[in-house]
């Protein structure tokens, strides 16, 4: 994975994440296949912020019954990274 756009996925906003950023702590969907320091590097190049820490997670996808027919679905799977940054460093994700 080359460029940052491909590792960093899209910022995940929940109450959970948001009360994090007062701590100066991002969450962000990657790709299943990033690892930490692709993903440092992504943020970094992305944001222009310094980072401390990544945390990751996986999350498998639910599955979900269909309606018409007696089968079940299931929702993709999900990685996360919990991205602490260091201290001063902010970033705005919902600017105008």
């Amino acid at each position: 994975m080359k460029y940052p756009q491909d590792v960093v996925i899209a910022p995940e906003v929940s109450e959970k994440t948001y009360a994090l950023q007062d701590a100066a702590v991002y969450t962000f969907r990657v790709h299943p296949d990033a690892t930490k320091p692709e993903i440092r590097s992504a943020v970094e190049a992305l944001f222009n912020v310094k980072v401390a820490k990544v945390n990751t997670l996986n999350r498998k996808g639910k599955r979900k019954r269909n309606r018409r027919l007696p089968t079940f679905g299931k929702r993709p799977d999900v990685k996360r990274a919990y991205v602490t940054l260091a201290p001063g460093e902010s970033i705005d994700l919902f600017e105008a």
